[in-house]
């Protein structure tokens, strides 16, 4: 007698039929996944950065030439307001040409972010003197006389600065590894090298001047940047993020140097911060759900929002 064939039940093959065809699926989508260039959960990410982008290019086309983004790129602003008290600073030729390069670089950044991922208007921006004077009174725990004025010279200037670029620095770096899709993760990468030029650029400018004294205030340009980088780590209440121009040698490149011209962590690795931290800052409250500061009316974009929100609830 022949030996008899064996053979799959109808029951059987079906299950495993299916089992096949969802793994095959499941593969292809994976593989699909992957090929994607603006993935939809990186939007929201990239959008936030828009709300410091903003402020950047703002503060950079005023301070160099009196004129803001309406002026070179009304398409971006999107009917948002004009900053409040953003002006021309007095600045010497060699800085207006790094100010000029930074205001238009912040240009193409918002450019680029809201062709990939879309965007908002330009939001409340608060650029016045006022608003700079609050901030280093608060980092030196008194009033300054006279108030501080990031407009006044130079070097003010600069100082002033230094309060802003850093932020997105480690915005990006903190929003690295949640991105997915190859486009966002390339464009990230390009905005994230640029933010740390500018920034390494300001660190540098005052670290050059690192014992001069910030007239007429009997401060140095050292103890400035040391007291604005204690503040930002009070206010994103996150640990130490945050290092000025000069640090105890313990705290320097493999604790062999006190010289800080670039803030990194242990292993010499760009700190990162989340969003919330980053507005607890730029309000200047140390909440992110009470704006201010920069940001009076609070930032935009989903992300900025859910936190407004909370704060209503």
């Amino acid at each position: 007698m022949a030996p008899s064939k064996s053979h799959i039940s109808i029951t059987t093959f079906f299950p495993l039929t299916f089992m096949v065809f969802f793994n095959l699926m499941i593969s292809y989508s994976v593989a699909h996944d992957h090929h994607i260039g603006v993935h939809p959960n990186d939007v929201d990410a990239l959008q936030f950065a828009l709300n410091l982008e903003h402020l950047e290019a703002d503060f950079f086309l005023h301070g160099s030439s009196g004129r803001g983004l309406e002026d070179f790129a009304p398409e971006l602003v999107g009917g948002g307001p004009p900053p409040i008290g953003a002006s021309k600073a007095n600045l010497d030729n060699l800085t207006k040409d790094i100010i000029t390069e930074f205001g238009f670089e912040e240009v193409g950044h918002l450019r680029i972010i809201k062709a990939t991922v879309g965007g908002f208007p330009r939001p409340q921006l608060d650029l016045s003197p006022h608003n700079f004077a609050k901030i280093f009174d608060d980092a030196f725990g008194q009033p300054l006389s006279p108030p501080f004025d990031p407009y006044n010279s130079s070097l003010n200037y600069m100082l002033a600065s230094y309060v802003i670029p850093y932020m997105g620095i480690l915005g990006y770096v903190g929003a690295n590894p949640s991105l997915n899709g190859h486009k966002t993760k390339r464009l990230l990468a390009g905005l994230l090298g640029v933010e740390a030029g500018q920034d390494a650029v300001i660190r540098s400018y005052l670290f050059e001047r690192a014992s001069e004294i910030v007239q007429p205030y009997n401060h140095t340009v050292a103890e400035f940047t040391d007291r604005v980088s204690k503040l930002r780590n009070k206010l994103a209440n996150n640990g130490v993020k945050d290092e000025g121009i000069v640090v105890p040698l313990g705290r320097g490149a493999e604790n062999k140097t006190s010289t800080n011209v670039l803030s990194a962590d242990y292993n010499s690795l760009s700190y990162s911060r989340t969003p919330a931290e980053i507005l607890r800052v730029l309000y200047g409250s140390g909440s992110e759900h009470t704006p201010g500061g920069f940001l009076p009316k609070g930032g935009d974009g989903k992300i900025a929002k859910s936190f407004l929100h909370k704060n209503d609830s």
